[in-house]
């Protein structure tokens, strides 16, 4: 059995960040853009909008940054070829990344504010289970997930102050089946 190198186990790990960081942020762009989202919403401008919520140019660059830090968390862990947890931590970041794409259009496309804190704290679990797990792998994977778990916890309570300031958002505007994806 040959043992790799500091200088290889970089390399590959590298080489796993070279696909699934932009793999991450071509998701969490497909998601945003199945409807129009933050700004360009107009039912989400109608909304009443809790004080704390951040000026619009903030949610793309989070979003940007913390799918980059998804990534590279990701490749830490798809590189971990020995760890027995390897398996199970990419099935609980795979489901976890599943509920977060389903947010977008849940709640900017179908305007089911409540529907989506609830798929908010889902996500939230999820990613506290990840993270528990990653850091039974690569502890550096973990640390990658802890701006990820609390860009969560501001959403949901940002989420949660919507669905109180609307209690009928869903009936602002009619929804709407129209996509920004064009084939």
């Amino acid at each position: 059995m040959e043992i790799a190198s500091k200088g290889q186990l970089r390399l590959a790990f590298l080489r796993w960040a070279i696909v699934t960081v932009p793999f991450i942020l071509l998701l969490g762009f497909a998601s945003g853009r199945l409807f129009p989202s933050g700004e360009e919403n107009g039912w989400y401008q109608m909304l009443v909008k809790p004080e704390a919520t951040p000026p619009g140019w903030v949610f793309p660059v989070a979003w940007t940054t913390l799918y980059v830090l998804l990534g590279l968390a990701l490749a830490m862990i798809v590189n971990a070829r020995g760890s027995r947890l390897r398996r199970p931590a990419l099935i609980l970041f795979a489901a976890q990344m599943a509920a977060n794409l389903a947010w977008s259009p849940l709640f900017f496309g179908y305007h089911q504010v409540s529907a989506a804190l609830l798929l908010l704290v889902l996500i939230l679990a999820l990613a506290l289970a990840t993270t528990f797990v990653f850091a039974r792998i690569r502890k550096g994977a973990a640390w990658l997930m802890v701006p990820y778990l609390a860009w969560l916890c501001f959403a949901a309570v940002l989420n949660y102050q919507i669905d109180r300031l609307n209690p009928n958002a869903e009936t602002l505007v009619p929804g709407s089946s129209t996509s920004q994806m064009s084939v």
